[in-house]
């Protein structure tokens, strides 16, 4: 059998992932920057003493970080998954029952962003021989069922090590995964707490030295000569970049292939940035949340060229964006699952090496001139619209939250990474945000998630340590998910937050009133005795004197000239800092151009219901099938 070595399976877990390695275009690098956990009942005596006795003797090098909530430990791994490309994870451990399903919510997070990010729940004891124990379901369908099952349908490789010897196979399975550009997400190994605990004579050769490498997938010959065809024959032409170009390093060749080719860019929030925002054939942000220069063009666009984008409904507009009736699509992306969507001509390649075959393949073919200039002048009439948004007012004298991004956008550098994720600021920043960088747009947006932006902004600057990070969080996201301000401040790592107080849920609430739900509970109000609602006076809520609680230092920031004073002490500073500042929770918001499928009750009582749903009638007309 070869030499081997006796060890737990917590033990030989953490020597394994120590030694795994990616490698893309010639740069290796290690897989694992090291775990965050939680420790309690399932994992302190395993994974959680494997880990120590790794710091201590130096066997394995896998750091390990002390999280302050589970779903905050996969978000902080998600985003710095993210920072470097996907090609970098974080494993995360938790304590058995609650601990572990504490992190469904970030697993299904990490699966539809299609992010690596390995979870270690520890589980019920394989042997029973305590059944049944602290916090153990007690399924009378199956005895094999427990609460880890939760995982399963948000982990893109699930397995329950219930021997020693099968954690072999199942970690080399679960690297694999992680490492695949196609099926990458969340992946869970559940570790029963005996087995955890348990020794075993290991081969050596499992704690080899290990090289994933990510390929990058060529175009096939003919399927870029069937795109290109495609491409050839369009009159209003219009490139969609998405996350998949950022991913694959592909910025410089979507340059190249716009200038070649002058067809105009608009991008998805994970695509922003992949060109430059005052580049000639930048359109802006596309769907719901677009520009309206980037939906005016998706509008009347012949041909389609989606490279690396999954089309969400958001993207889409739900399925109205585009609206010419011979609308064509030519979709490049490394998951046929995407390439394949909207009946389109596909391209299954590597973005950055599709996008250089499909200029070569071009070459002397420009976009109609006339084309090319309506784009131009309809990207210079946007950015006005932006620069009159940057500068709107809100009521009593608090700052329109639009105001609050524009003094954002002035204030930070070209590399500040800008981090935000669900509620009504994404929209904004997809319309209004100019990035040059894609690493400096951070914004999560294929689950939506709130209480994910502080937990990333830790993420990120652990990825990226030589950029600034601000965190852009609303007062309902940060009353979800703040606790990783105390990570930041023990871990000595330097985060700005601008914390966007204005009482309530500003997306939701537009929302509900579009759809004719008058706002209903989405304030944070006082119950009124009189009507029974939630719409008395505000509550005497002070989220600057909670973070100061946690250990960072803030400033109040009243109104717009505090704002850019403080935003420049925050980024001095060289502790985490949080920029405390009210806005009008009424807006003005920025002009929208998309639509957006959210039914509406189609019977009502209440006129502004049925208003509502007289209007989403229009809308649903327009919606189709691309085929």
């Amino acid at each position: 059998m070869g030499e081997t070595v006796r060890l737990t399976v917590s033990q030989a877990l953490v020597r394994f992932l120590a030694a795994q390695y990616t490698e893309r275009d010639g740069v290796e690098q290690r897989l694992f920057a090291g775990a965050w956990g939680i420790f309690g009942h399932g994992n302190v005596a395993g994974f959680g003493q494997a880990l120590l006795q790794a710091a201590d003797t130096g066997e394995a090098d896998l750091p390990y970080y002390l999280a302050r909530n589970e779903q905050a430990m996969v978000h902080a791994s998600v985003a710095y998954a993210k920072t470097h490309n996907r090609l970098r994870a974080f494993a995360c451990t938790a304590s058995t029952g609650p601990g572990s399903t504490n992190m469904v919510t970030g697993a299904a997070l990490a699966t539809t962003n299609r992010i690596p990010v390995l979870l270690l729940p520890s589980d019920m004891f394989a042997t029973r021989a305590p059944d049944p124990v602290l916090q153990q379901l007690e399924d009378t369908r199956a005895g094999d069922v427990t609460v880890n099952d939760s995982l399963r349908p948000v982990s893109k490789y699930w397995d329950r090590v219930i021997r020693p010897e099968q954690l072999i196979p199942a970690a080399q399975a679960a690297v694999r995964v992680l490492t695949d550009p196609v099926e990458t997400g969340a992946v869970t190994l559940c570790l029963p707490q005996d087995v955890q605990a348990e020794a075993f004579d290991w081969p050596v050769e499992f704690f080899r030295r290990r090289v994933w490498h990510v390929g990058r997938p060529p175009a096939e010959p003919d399927a870029v000569a069937r795109a290109a065809e495609a491409i050839r024959s369009a009159r209003r032409p219009l490139l969609v970049a998405g996350g998949g170009v950022v991913y694959s390093g592909g910025e410089a060749e979507l340059r190249a292939f716009a200038e070649a080719t002058g067809v105009p860019v608009a991008d998805t929030h994970a695509g922003k940035g992949a060109l430059a925002w005052d580049h000639p054939a930048s359109v802006g942000g596309i769907g719901s949340t677009g520009a309206r220069s980037a939906n005016d063009l998706a509008r009347d666009a012949d041909v389609v060229i989606g490279v690396g984008t999954r089309y969400s409904d958001f993207t889409t507009a739900s399925h109205t964006a585009f609206r010419n009736p011979d609308v064509r699509f030519v979709n490049v992306n490394v998951a046929r699952l995407d390439a394949a969507k909207h009946a389109a001509t596909q391209v299954v390649a590597d973005a950055r090496e599709a996008l250089a075959a499909l200029r070569s393949e071009l070459e002397g073919w420009h976009a109609p001139a006339d084309h090319r200039q309506r784009a131009e002048e309809a990207a210079t009439s946007w950015q006005a619209e932006v620069d009159r948004c940057h500068r709107a007012e809100g009521r009593d004298g608090l700052p329109a939250q639009t105001a609050v991004l524009g003094t954002l956008n002035d204030t930070l550098d070209d590399r500040d990474v800008i981090i935000n994720a669900a509620g009504s600021m994404p929209g904004d920043l997809q319309m209004l945000w100019r990035a040059r960088d894609p690493k400096t747009y951070h914004v999560e947006y294929a689950y939506s998630c709130m209480g994910y932006e502080v937990a990333a902004g830790l993420g990120v600057k652990m990825a990226a340590p030589d950029r600034e990070v601000v965190v852009l969080v609303g007062d309902g996201s940060y009353l979800m998910m703040a606790q990783e301000v105390a990570t930041m401040v023990s871990e000595g790592i330097k985060v700005v937050i601008v914390l966007v107080q204005n009482h309530g849920f500003a997306s939701i609430g537009a929302l509900s009133e579009d759809l004719g739900s008058q706002r209903f509970g989405t304030r944070y109000r006082y119950r009124d005795p009189g009507t029974g609602r939630l719409d008395g006076g505000v509550l005497p809520v002070d989220l600057a004197a909670n973070a100061a609680s946690l250990g960072a230092h803030v400033i109040r920031a009243d109104g717009l000239p505090d704002l850019r004073e403080a935003l420049v002490e925050a980024k001095a500073s060289e502790t985490t800092t949080v920029v405390h500042v009210e806005t009008d929770l009424y807006g003005p918001n920025p002009p929208g151009s998309g639509w957006w499928d959210v039914p509406v009750s189609e019977v009502s009582e209440l006129d502004s219901t049925r208003e509502a749903r007289r209007v989403y009638d229009e809308h649903k007309q327009q919606q189709r099938h691309y085929l």
